[in-house]
């Protein structure tokens, strides 16, 4: 068998509207965001989510808890799912990350961490999902980092090129793990 995981980013954030790279800092979401929210839970309504696993950033978690406020399908918090860790860099201007972006792929942030190592953390989950959650279709909210990580150990694509992806919105990714996640 196999887990088809459904991939959402999170809604719209102060942070984004402001053209700033949260990391790991807490960014809630703004007016915007909080409809977008609303909009995935419709979207995904009736999509037969078993369980929706977030990042635990204020961000993602509040996409979740807006979408599926009812409680239905449960949202499991994972810290594994969150976005690449700045460090000292949580908070510049977005479009700073943007420029170097391959220069931090095993090179970690200062005081962070590289993007190998916070997509490793995703590859961690995906490993984690099995067996529990064989046969069933999932729904993860998270990050670029998180998307990377799905991309990589799923879709087999090296870091190396999505570093130099442009990221486009669209509503959901769709991804099919079957057995180990990681390679």
């Amino acid at each position: 068998m196999a887990i088809t995981v459904v991939f959402e980013t999170h809604s719209i954030s102060e942070d984004n509207e402001l053209g700033v790279a949260s990391g790991w800092s807490h960014s809630r979401l703004s007016d915007r965001g909080r409809q977008q929210a609303r909009e995935l839970g419709e979207r995904r309504r009736g999509d037969g989510i078993a369980a929706v696993f977030s990042s635990d950033l204020r961000r993602a978690v509040e996409t979740a808890d807006i979408a599926f406020a009812s409680g239905d399908p449960p949202i499991l918090l994972d810290w594994r799912l969150r976005e690449c860790d700045y460090g000292e860099r949580n908070g510049d201007p977005a479009e700073a990350h943007g420029r170097d972006r391959a220069a931090h792929v095993d090179l970690p942030f200062p005081g962070g961490e590289s993007w190998r190592q916070a997509i490793a953390r995703v590859g961690g989950f995906l490993e984690d999902l099995m067996p529990r959650w064989d046969g069933t279709r999932v729904l993860v909210i998270g990050h670029v980092a998180t998307r990377w990580g799905l991309d990589h150990y799923v879709g087999g694509v090296p870091l190396e090129d999505l570093v130099n992806e442009i990221f486009e919105w669209k509503p959901g990714w769709e991804y099919r793990l079957d057995g180990a996640a990681t390679a």
